[in-house]
């Protein structure tokens, strides 16, 4: 899985338990998820469709710096599935699984449209 992204729990993403919120969590997971899709499709417009199970197995607290890791399970017509998971660098500890999620790809009217994409492509491997 490669980690693309790091995030430090503040103050304002915490729950009354002074715990990390999962609902923040999960806005960063999918904007994370939206940013790659993004990179990889060379498309703006993707929209999220569909998460499998969220597995929380841990937490993260104030101070703690969190990690986005990302896979692709399978490229479809339309879409890309992700699997993520986020761990805490603190504790070594992960947070949050999630085994699937769907991103689909956008034309400009909003319809699912076809990426010809069928393999991970890396920014480098464009230059």
């Amino acid at each position: 899985m490669r980690f693309h992204t790091r995030k430090w729990v503040k103050p304002e993403d915490l729950n009354p338990n002074g715990t990390l919120f999962g609902g923040k969590l999960l806005a960063w997971i999918d904007e994370e998820l939206a940013l790659y899709t993004i990179i990889q499709l060379e498309n703006p417009r993707v929209v999220t469709k569909h998460m499998s199970e969220i597995n929380f197995r841990s937490s993260a607290r104030q101070g703690d710096i969190v990690e986005i890791g990302i896979d692709v399970v399978k490229f479809g017509n339309t879409s890309v599935v992700l699997k993520c998971a986020v761990r805490n660098m603190m504790t070594r500890e992960t947070i949050i699984t999630i085994d699937e999620t769907t991103m689909v790809n956008l034309d400009e009217n909003g319809k699912p449209r076809a990426h010809g994409k069928t393999q991970i492509e890396f920014v480098k491997d464009r230059l």
